[in-house]
């Protein structure tokens, strides 16, 4: 799979003022909200992982809530969004003559942008629900504009008899739910498992084809 830049390099390189220590600090941060969450996480113990004095994190973000969204509010709307969408649209608009080609680059191109991404991906997945400013935010940068793509990309495939006559809404859901169940699975919930990627993948993609039914 292509190697791909992290997001986290893509941010110190757009934000050109940080200091060296607000960089130790969103790095301390972001790895621990990663491994604790949010919630569990002090902001005494973000300073002694960065090597600062816990004032000096007060003098650039006056709560801990502020320095979560000082990390994740900036990559949403200047990186995660722009990066996540340029990224997807290198298969979206490659117009895979099989339905089946394009869920296997997608699924590979997911996978990269997760295992460069980490982190960051864990702390979205994990303070989402939590934080309705996050929630709003992704729904405004990624979600809706992914989620059209997808739906005309179905409609693409429907055209060719390769997805059945069902809401192109509909079809992306259900597409979405298997890939990125499996994601989350493989990644960040049962990372230390004896996967067989490549057969997972492959049943992934199978079982969004056929579904759970038999064939005769």
């Amino acid at each position: 799979m292509p190697e791909q830049d992290s997001i986290l390099e893509e941010l110190f390189q757009e934000e050109e003022g940080l200091t060296e220590k607000q960089k130790k600090i969103i790095m301390a941060a972001i790895e621990s909200f990663s491994e604790k969450g949010y919630a569990a996480t002090s902001t005494s113990e973000i300073a002694k992982k960065a090597g600062v004095a816990e004032g000096t994190i007060f003098r650039h973000y006056k709560t801990k809530k502020d320095l979560l969204m000082g990390i994740v509010s900036p990559m949403m709307a200047k990186l995660i969004a722009p990066f996540v969408i340029k990224d997807l649209y290198k298969v979206i608009n490659h117009k895979y003559e099989r339905f089946e080609d394009f869920l296997r680059a997608m699924m590979e191109n997911r996978i990269a942008f997760l295992k460069n991404n980490m982190p960051l991906i864990k702390i979205l997945i994990q303070e989402i629900p939590f934080h309705p400013e996050l929630k709003e935010q992704f729904k405004e940068h990624i979600a809706i504009k992914v989620f059209e793509r997808f739906a005309n990309l179905a409609e693409y495939y429907q055209k060719k008899g390769q997805i059945i006559d069902i809401p192109a809404y509909s079809a992306v859901r259900m597409t979405f739910t298997s890939i990125f169940g499996f994601l989350i699975a493989r990644y960040l919930i049962l990372p230390e498992a004896d996967w067989d990627d490549e057969k997972e993948i492959e049943l992934t993609i199978q079982f969004i084809l056929h579904g759970l039914s038999a064939r005769d």
